[in-house]
Parts: structure tokens; sequence; C-alpha cells
């Protein structure tokens, strides 16, 4: 999935609160006691609308119609629209909190564990209770796989750091061939490939991560979701194993 070059505009701004300026207008007074109400209220369904977009794009993906998230806001689809133009623009804010979310969770796993796989799981612990990992930018994780003769992808995708080639494979690399993400979209995903990047390279220059494990594997675990379940302590415990199933995965073993 591509998301398009959309920003919000002045226009949708103003329309989020555009009844607050015509009761303004109307009286003539500018009267603080009836615009506030209105400016509260436009910030309610905001955050509503942000706590709804996280939950359905979580479970359903990206691909999700903003009906579903409406619906989960209970509020109409045209609130929706008139605080995000787009589903792209939508899209775009949430995989941009998710992934500076992520990236701080990274720099706090290696400012307060000094062990290296401590650090590196409590990351994936912290990350996968959180569910920010599932919304990841689309661009990190569509990888293509290259061939190990050439090393390349078409339209030379930048590579994710620290990825190594294995024996008989491919290599995984992150696409951005055709991508229409902002240059503040780029410059968070860089950032946080680079701390996941230390966190690998600490732990397996450590020899407590197997040497073949990439960042891209890592994005993959944190991206890895339970099945649901409807009840949330049996969900809690499903993606506890799962997740303690793909730690040891990654682990190094004694030859």
């Amino acid at each position: 999935m591509h998301i398009q070059d959309s920003h919000w505009s002045s226009a949708s701004a103003l329309a989020a609160g555009g009844g607050t300026l015509s009761a303004a207008a109307g009286n003539g007074r500018g009267d603080t006691a009836r615009t506030t109400p209105l400016r509260v209220d436009a910030q309610r369904n905001l955050e509503h609308v942000l706590r709804a977009a996280r939950e359905v794009f979580g479970e359903l993906g990206y691909g999700a119609p903003m009906e579903d998230v409406a619906r989960r806001a209970r509020v109409g689809v045209g609130t929706v629209y008139r605080r995000f133009p787009s589903k792209d623009v939508l899209v775009r804010r949430i995989a941009e909190e998710e992934t500076a979310r992520l990236t701080d969770q990274a720099r706090a796993a290696l400012g307060q564990e000094d062990e290296p796989w401590s650090a590196l799981s409590r990351f994936l612990r912290t990350s996968v209770a959180s569910g920010a990992g599932r919304l990841l930018p689309p661009q990190v994780l569509r990888v293509g796989v290259a061939e190990e003769r050439t090393g390349s992808v078409a339209g030379d995708a930048t590579r994710v750091p620290q990825q190594r080639t294995q024996p008989g494979g491919g290599e995984l690399r992150l696409v951005t061939e055709h991508s229409t993400a902002e240059p503040e979209d780029d410059a968070g995903t860089a950032a946080l490939l680079e701390v996941v990047g230390q966190l690998v390279e600490r732990a397996r220059a450590a020899g407590e991560l197997r040497p073949d494990v990439s960042v891209s594997d890592v994005l993959l675990v944190i991206a890895t979701a339970a099945p649901s379940l409807p009840d949330a302590a049996q969900q809690a415990a499903a993606s506890a194993r799962l997740l303690d199933i793909l730690l040891e995965g990654l682990r190094s073993r004694p030859a």
C-alpha cells in the first residue's frame, strides 16, 4: 500500500470547528462561553477517531475502511473525513505516532538495560504489549527478496541497517521504490531502524543473538500478533506465549 502525498489543509482544520466560527460570527461578540464547548467537543472527537483508528488498523490492517474507524469511534464518517481529508492522511498520522512510540521504547531499552539480550527482549516485550508493532508504516514491513547473485533490488532500494545475506538465500531490504512517504516519514523510519539496529548489533556482538538475525526479523516479530480471542486474559496469555517462542527462535545456542 502506498501512502499518498496529502496534508492537512487549513480548510480541513477550519471545517472541524466550522460550527464554532459561525456561532461566534452570528452573535458578533466572539463569545468565549459559546465557542469553548465546541472546540472541546471537536478535540474529543479527534481523540476518539485516533484511538479507534489504532484499534481498527491494529486488528484489520491498514486496508480497513474509514467506515469501520467511524463506527468504532461512534461518530459519522463525515466527521472522520473533516479531520482527515483522505484515508492516507489518517494512515500516515497513525504510522508516524506508532513509529515514534517504538523508537522511544527502543531507546529506553538501550538506556535502562546493561545486558544486550535483556535490552532486546525488553524492547520486544514492551512493543508487543503496546501493540505498536502492528501499526508500523507499510514501507517498513514491505520487503523484497533480492537475488544473492546481484545483491540488489529494482530501484536501488534503501537497505535496512545490519542486514545479513543468508547462505543459499536472498537478502531482505526495505522497499522504497515509488514510495510517496514524506521526508519526515523517512526520518522517523530511519530513526527507528537505527536504534533497533543498535539493539540487534549489541546482542549479536555479545553472542546472545543468532548471527543470521537481522533488523527486519526483529520488526517482523513485533508485527506478529496472536489470533484474536474473546477473553482478554486469554489474549494476553496467547500473545506472551507467542513472543516467548519467537524470542527462543532468535537466541543463539552453544555450538
